[in-house]
Parts: C-alpha cells; structure tokens; sequence
C-alpha cells in the first residue's frame, strides 16, 4: 500500500510539475526578448527570436526537461527544495528542451523533413527557407543566457555550462556519423553495421536526451562525484539507445496522426534499426532487393522494403527486443544505481517503453 500511495503521489506531483513547466515558458521568452536585451536596434531580431522560440520548443512530450524537476526532487528532500531552487529546475529543463528544438530546426533542413510535431517544419514555414539555420543558433544561444539569468550565483553553474557544452559537441558529432552513414546520393549497405548504429544512436540522442537531464539534477543536488556520474550515464546511455531504436520502428510503423511525423527513414537512406536488424538476417535474393530499393524515394521502392520487414517480422523482433531491453534495464538499476534512488531511472523508463510516439 506504501509504494501504491508514493506512486500516486508522484504522478499527481509530477501532473503539477508539468502545468507549472509549461507556464514558465512565456515567462522565459520574455525573459530573452524583452529584458534580456533592450537595444531599440535590435528589435526586429527579438521579435524573430520570440517567434522562433514559440513555434519550435513547445509542442513536444516534454520528458527531457520535466525531467530535471523530476529527478531533482526524488534527489533533494521535499523539505530542501525551496520555491527558488524548483524555479531554476524548471528554467533548465526548458534549457533542454532549447537544445532540443535546436538540434530539431536543423535535424530536419539536413533531412529534408517535412512534418514536426504534428505541424510544418520550421524551414517549410513561408518566409523562412535556410533562414532557419541562424534561427537554429539563436535558439542555441538562448540556452546560454537563460543559464547565465538564473544560475550563475550558484556553485554548479560552471558545472551546467560545461555538461551542455560537451552534450552538445557529443550530438553533433553523433549527426556528423549520422549523416556520413546516410548520404542520399551514395547507398552503401555494407556501412550499416551494428557498431555504426549503436555509435549513432549513443552520440546523437542517449547524451542528450537522457544523460543530461538527470546529470543536470545530480549536479543541483550537489551530487558531483565522478563515479555515480558514471553509474548514472551507463544506466542512461541504455535507456537512449532502446529510446531512438523505438523511434526507429515509430518511423516506419507509427500512425503520424499520433507521432506527428511523416517517417522517411526509407527514403533517407538512413541506418535504422530497422535495416540494420534486416541486414543481419537476409537472404541472398532479399538483399539484393534492399540494395535496389533502399534509399530510394519512390513509393514503390518504399513500399517493397516495407514488405520485407513483413517478411522478416520486424514488428514481432522489436517486441521481443523491448520486453528483452526492459529486463537488462531493470537489472542495470539495480547494479549501478546503489547510491542514487531508482525512482530516478524508474520514472523515466516508464515514459518511454510501450509509448506510441
């Protein structure tokens, strides 16, 4: 009855923390558009900033920077979180959630992407086209000054700017294997090799994405020592990789409606989960039709990869894989995670496994 009540506690919690994340946010842009900068020369610029901001950071699931919150307060005692320090959670999970949509606004120039969110990527947007690549810095730079805004009085304030610096370096050189991999012009089946996959995957998503929203909380809890920050990573960094292999399979298998993107990792060529497991387990013949039709952006081609993955049972693996994934999880929990409450990992875990999108 015990761990019943604390659960519902945590999620009533953790529904109060969500409310109070997304009323920050108009608080934050107007913290950079407004009094961050008060030059009359640049308020065109603001104004494209305010934009930018508005139509590219909400709109997602929010677990990275609820995350923050989250995992500070099974970290902190209840009586220890002041009003102030919950404040400053709030303002660096939406510093995650900064990173994301910059990483995203280019993501999706690179790829071509069409959909984001549910709606059209940034670039797609009237009057933006490439434009949209200084609007991937700005949104980068606001991390920085809203670190600067609320937390450079505090003792982990160089910590924070040193974890998202090197955050940010390890995804963009997980982009850059990413995009080496899958350049459109020249398929090669034979680069998309297991190690490649889980290179990508650990560089351009789990360090980010999972890593550093529970490394940020450990860092504002006080918690810096080099082994639990290690313990932490190796839990999390497996968590990433099961993360961006589930989007793998919502690529080709998820409704849009739901996941509010157009999958087109097909058409990308690009080193899928999907692809990497077909490749492992084809026949001669069914190679070769990969090599035919992989990378290719007509509807047939697409759809004739698609009737291989029938073949193979795909859906069938990937469900196996997550019951296999979540059983290696729990016990790495349970082997690292001596010193830091499970909770932390717990609760992130079961935002991500069975999710739609």
């Amino acid at each position: 009855m015990g761990d019943s009540v604390c659960s519902s506690d945590r999620k009533q919690q953790g529904a109060l923390d969500a409310q109070a994340f997304d009323a920050q946010f108009m608080d934050i842009v107007r913290d950079v558009t407004e009094h961050d900068i008060t030059d009359p020369a640049v308020t065109d610029a603001l104004h494209r900033l305010r934009q930018v901001m508005e139509y590219n950071a909400p709109g997602g699931k929010r677990n990275r920077g609820l995350s923050v919150i989250g995992s500070l307060r099974e970290l902190v005692a209840a009586s220890e979180l002041t009003p102030e320090a919950v404040q400053r959670a709030l303002v660096v999970g939406w510093c995650i959630e900064m990173l994301q949509a910059f990483f995203l606004v280019a993501d999706d120039i690179m790829d071509a992407s069409l959909t984001r969110r549910g709606q059209a990527c940034w670039y797609k947007k009237d009057g933006v086209g490439l434009d949209a690549i200084n609007d991937a810095f700005l949104l980068e730079g606001v991390i920085y000054r809203l670190l600067r805004r609320h937390c450079r009085g505090e003792k982990y304030y160089t910590q924070l700017l040193e974890l998202f610096l090197e955050t940010s370096f390890q995804t963009e050189l997980g982009q850059a294997l990413d995009l080496m991999t899958a350049q459109p012009d020249l398929v090669n089946l034979a680069r998309f090799t297991e190690e490649r996959y889980r290179a990508i995957v650990k560089y351009k998503t789990a360090f980010y994405s999972f890593y550093l929203p529970v490394a940020a909380a450990m860092y504002m809890a006080g918690i810096d020592s080099e082994e639990e920050h290690s313990n932490a990573k190796a839990i999390l960094l497996e968590m990433g990789e099961f993360f961006q292999i589930q989007d793998d399979y919502l690529d080709c298998y998820g409704d849009p409606a739901v996941t509010g993107k157009i999958g087109m990792d097909i058409e990308d060529n690009k080193c899928s989960w999907l692809v990497v497991q077909a490749l492992s387990r084809v026949s001669p013949e069914q190679r070769a039709l990969l090599e035919e039709c992989y990378g290719q952006k007509d509807s047939a081609s697409v759809s004739r990869v698609k009737q291989l993955y029938a073949q193979l049972d795909m859906p069938g693996l990937f469900t196996r894989h997550e019951e296999e994934s979540y059983r290696r999880l729990t016990a790495l929990i349970h082997r690292h995670a001596s010193a830091l409450p499970h909770a932390v990992f717990l609760s992130f875990a079961q935002k991500i496994y069975k999710r739609k999108k």
